[in-house]
């Protein structure tokens, strides 16, 4: 094998990686623009993907006040924290 032939062979699969690496790219990022498109149309209220598109923007979140009991709780109690029975 001459030493053209080899240049010739190594510059052909360097173009077939490179176009097969381009054509991957190019399918990966069609089949990502597809798929992000699809999640943004609307779906109304029982479609929400988040709390905050199901309450909607004129209804805001409530933060619990500073004193409000936090930990864990004994649900079999009525809401009481956990410890030993009075």
């Amino acid at each position: 094998m001459s030493d053209t032939s080899a240049v010739t062979w190594v510059l052909a699969a360097l173009q077939g990686s490179i176009v097969g690496a381009a054509f991957l790219l190019a399918v990966i990022m069609g089949v990502s623009v597809v798929v992000g498109l699809r999640k943004l149309r609307h779906r109304g209220r029982a479609g929400a993907r988040s709390l905050d598109e199901l309450v909607g923007d004129a209804e805001y979140a409530r933060y619990l006040p500073p004193d409000a009991p936090r930990g864990p709780i004994d649900q079999l109690r009525g809401g009481t924290s956990s410890g030993p029975l009075a």
